[in-house]
């Protein structure tokens, strides 16, 4: 518009604007903004206040203006971001972050984002609006792009590395224990089949418990 030499008000909205003219006057102007989904507030709001779930901090990495970002930040609780950046920016912003802190876990759904969701210690995508780099170069997939899902993710993954947890700590100490009674004389071969293919059967019931989980 000044450019063209016309007269506007151009005014500095956190969005997107497009300024509209015809035949040198000034119309006016459209702004475009992401809609923030629904559930993006309670969603954070129930992570960080979870205890058992232990998440640190939240940051948001966006290649939005800062005025957007500071807004979104606001309407849902987030209260570290970084904004105007491109891929590269993400990828070196993500890794200013102290790994000290704890397992660092990126969730995006753009093209932008798959460089960060490759190098991530934990890369999730969104499955039904996410760009196909994206999720190839994640670890896990929300099929329905439900923000609230990820805590289940959580809830999953804790209950199966302890099950995990549960089959090592069972099927090393039936093998030590016929091992023993092996070198003392008093295992039999069935005692060595059961260590064998007994605990691994044992181990894959215990497993299957993580289905019947309520999450």
């Amino acid at each position: 518009m000044r450019e063209a030499k016309i007269a506007a008000d151009l005014p500095d909205a956190a969005a997107t604007s497009i300024y509209v003219a015809k035949d040198g006057k000034y119309l006016g102007v459209i702004y475009l903004a992401d809609i923030i989904k629904a559930n993006a507030a309670s969603t954070v709001q129930a992570l960080t206040h979870c205890d058992a779930c232990k998440i640190r901090s939240v940051v948001m990495l966006t290649g939005d203006k800062s005025e957007v970002a500071a807004d979104v930040c606001a309407a849902v609780g987030i209260s570290r971001f970084a904004a105007d950046l491109l891929p590269e920016d993400k990828l070196e912003a993500y890794e200013r972050i102290d790994p000290s802190e704890g397992t660092r876990v990126f969730i995006g759904d753009g093209i932008n984002d798959a460089p960060v969701l490759m190098a991530s210690d934990v890369g999730v995508a969104m499955g039904g609006i996410g760009q196909a780099a994206a999720i190839e170069a994640a670890d896990i997939i929300i099929a329905n792009d439900n923000l609230e899902k990820f805590h289940q993710v959580l809830h999953i993954s804790k209950k199966t590395r302890s099950v995990v947890r549960q089959n090592i700590v069972f099927a090393l100490s039936i093998k030590f224990l016929v091992l023993v009674l092996g070198a003392l004389g008093y295992a039999s071969m069935w005692s060595a089949v059961f260590a064998d293919v007994g605990v691994a059967l044992i181990a894959v019931f215990n497993s299957l418990r993580i289905l019947k989980s309520p999450v």
